[in-house]
């Protein structure tokens, strides 16, 4: 399955079913009198977050929906049946946008979570609904109200508690595959991880998600590289996990590339809460590794982790500061749950 975080649909309401005109018309009865019935109502247009979804490709290639319109009235005082309500069934984490992308027209958190988004047109009138002591036999009806279209944009942004960042071969991919069960792609080539994973982390009896995102480079916000697109991916993380590859020639010049890409951005990403870890220290003695954590903390104003994904040095260390910048948001799990298989989100 292909992954897709953003998609263009049209949504229309169902119109409602007309009003009839009838009259009561039976033997030895001779003044009936009107008896046409009200049309029906149309279909709502309603979206609604399940499980199993992580992407938005099913969109690509059905863009138009349309609810049911309602049928029309009928004599002897029916009213129409309703239009069928269209049901949209998106994954949990997306927004609905305007067609100019300005505003956020509805946001999916959790699953199960349902909200109508274009009510359907009513039922106009039957012409017995007109009848008046001074208008006895009344022969107009409505034609039911219009239904209700829009262009809009689909957003997914991913659910995690943590997300990483880094320049290209940072080691992010590395690091979540040692922490969870995800089989992210590692290779020893930029923009190895070209679209978000997700894997979930059990330790010490909490668990929590991780995604990790595609590498920035300088002038992302610009579209340079991959661009900036998939850091609305991390904008709902309670802390970020920024890594530092030790083999970079300058430790802080590549932290402040990727804050700056983050400030240039926005989303209150520079906001979060940021654990720094300098990544890949197996191939180096311990006073290098001192002087570049010092370089590195003197950079980003914050403690630094010594970290090895590949040879598993500062694992605990780090998931330790992440459980603590998450909180009682980390669910807890039994003791037999932990020793357990993660799942993991990786469209293929």
């Amino acid at each position: 399955m292909h992954f897709l975080d953003q998609a263009k649909i049209f949504v229309r309401s169902g119109a409602g079913g007309p009003g009839a005109v009838g009259f009561r018309r039976e033997k030895y009865i001779q003044y009936g009198g009107p008896d046409g019935g009200d049309g029906g109502k149309g279909g709502d247009i309603i979206f609604e977050a399940v499980a199993g979804l992580n992407t938005l490709i099913d969109f690509r290639y059905t863009q138009h929906f349309r609810a049911m319109r309602g049928k029309g009235g009928a004599g002897s005082n029916r009213t129409g049946a309703g239009g069928d309500d269209l049901i949209i069934q998106v994954p949990v984490g997306t927004q609905v946008i305007d067609e100019e992308k300005e505003q956020v027209l509805l946001d999916f958190t959790k699953v199960g979570q349902r909200e109508v988004f274009l009510r359907g047109g009513d039922g106009g009138r039957g012409n017995a609904s007109y009848k008046t002591s001074t208008n006895r036999a009344p022969r107009q009806h409505g034609i039911g109200w219009p239904s209700e279209e829009a262009w809009v944009w689909l957003r997914l942004k991913l659910l995690a508690d943590a997300g990483l960042v880094g320049l290209p071969n940072a080691g992010k991919s590395t690091f979540i595959n040692a922490v969870t069960n995800a089989q992210a792609k590692v290779a020893e080539y930029a923009f190895t991880t070209t679209r978000p994973q997700l894997g979930v982390v059990r330790h010490k009896q909490r668990e929590f998600v991780v995604a990790d995102i595609p590498g920035l480079i300088a002038g992302a916000a610009e579209g340079v590289g991959i661009g900036d697109r998939f850091l609305g991916h991390i904008e709902r993380c309670k802390v970020l996990l920024h890594l530092v590859d030790a083999n970079d020639k300058d430790v802080a010049e590549s932290y402040r590339i990727v804050r700056t890409e983050l400030e240039n951005y926005g989303g209150g990403l520079t906001d979060k809460q940021v654990v720094v870890a300098l990544n890949k220290i197996d191939t180096l003695d311990d006073e290098l590794i001192a002087a570049l954590s010092a370089e590195l903390e003197e950079a980003s104003g914050a403690p630094v982790i010594p970290l090895s994904g590949a040879a598993g040095t500062g694992l605990d260390w780090v998931l330790d500061k992440l459980l603590e910048a998450i909180g009682p948001e980390a669910r807890a799990v039994s003791v037999d749950d932990e020793g357990g298989d993660t799942i993991e989100w990786s469209p293929v």
